[in-house]
């Protein structure tokens, strides 16, 4: 018998391995590092590698300031996965700078691995507005005493700006208390709504916050530049680092995340509502649609009722899409045509 079970044990062994790697509990990783990569292409390829030897499906983007990737997969594959990207001597990388939740490969439709020109898309030339120019990095303890102390002041005329540098639809399910969180669609519209609310940032403080801190790294080197505030202060890990430590902080809601899961939660706040009905509700679906990719809160009883497009246009080409024909462009309905590209503050 032990003869056996010796046999046996190394294939036994090796099943073991391979099911831990492949299949079982997983995560989604989040991370990024900004450092001067010579030959963007060579990590590239390294990277897309990696992460299909290891089952991983999501996106990594890479270019000549840095690298910014989520992925998805089972721990063992994930855990490997940070091994291999902390070994890079570029990256010197620690294995705190991986922001985890729960989730897997299932939580993306594929892997995207590519070179750009951005790291995270602003529209900004990296050599002209670097992160090297960014924000005073606050740990979450020190964030969250900021806004103690900006909330303790709410009454008061203040000079501090609370900032979400994200999209409108994510900070609609979840946000700091009393941020300012601009009406834009995408982070390249973010440097236009700096020039077109400059006055609004003049001699203040901003704090600024989003999902795991590098859009406020290029945000707030660009806020830097018009050199019109105060101070310019960054999350740093952003929300997601922030949650892990307050989870019953002053961030109210979902966090936003871009994958099939829409969202992931700490608190059971639910700050936004059915576009129908009115009632809370914070779980996002894409439109109906076949040609929109908008995204729409419609309760389960709506939706049951069979609204389930972003807007009465989509609803209504919804019912006609067996007779649609010709060009079609993905947003061209109500919510974009009616929301301004660059929103104005007061």
């Amino acid at each position: 018998m032990a003869n056996a079970l010796y046999k046996y044990s190394p294939f036994t062994f090796l099943s073991v391995i391979v099911i831990l790697l492949f299949r079982g509990p997983g995560k989604v990783l989040l991370y990024y590092r900004y450092c001067q990569i010579d030959d963007p292409h060579v990590i590239c390829a390294w990277q897309r590698a990696l992460c299909e030897k290891l089952h991983l499906t999501g996106k990594v983007r890479v270019a000549t300031e840095g690298i910014n990737g989520t992925v998805g997969g089972t721990n063992m594959a994930t855990d490997a996965y940070i091994d291999a990207t902390r070994s890079h001597p570029l990256f010197k990388m620690e294995k705190d700078d991986f922001k985890t939740s729960d989730g897997g490969a299932e939580c993306f439709k594929d892997l995207r691995v590519g070179v750009y020109k951005e790291i995270v898309p602003m529209g900004m030339d990296p050599d002209v507005v670097s992160y090297q120019l960014a924000g005073v990095h606050l740990e979450p303890e020190e964030f969250h005493k900021e806004v103690e102390a900006l909330l303790a002041k709410a009454d008061e005329n203040n000079d501090t700006i609370l900032l979400d540098c994200r999209n409108f639809y994510e900070s609609k399910i979840g946000q700091f208390t009393q941020c300012l969180a601009p009406s834009i669609r995408k982070f390249s519209y973010f440097p236009d709504y700096v020039d077109q609310n400059l006055d609004l940032f003049r001699d203040k403080r901003v704090l600024m916050y989003c999902t795991g801190g590098i859009r406020c790294e290029r945000g707030s080197a660009y806020l830097r530049s018009k050199d019109v505030c105060k101070e310019v202060y960054q999350l740093k890990g952003g929300i997601h680092r922030y949650l892990e430590q307050f989870p019953e902080g002053f961030y109210r809601g979902k966090l936003f995340v871009f994958d099939e899961r829409y969202a992931i939660s700490s608190n059971k706040d639910i700050i936004s509502e059915c576009r129908y009905c009115g009632s809370p509700w914070d779980r996002y679906q894409l439109c109906s649609t076949r040609f929109c990719c908008q995204l729409v809160l419609s309760c389960l009883g709506c939706r049951q009722d069979g609204r389930t497009a972003c807007c009465p246009a989509c609803q209504t080409k919804g019912q006609n899409q067996s007779q649609a024909s010709g060009p079609h462009h993905k947003e061209e309905c109500e919510c974009t045509e009616g929301r301004p590209r660059i929103p104005q503050d007061a």
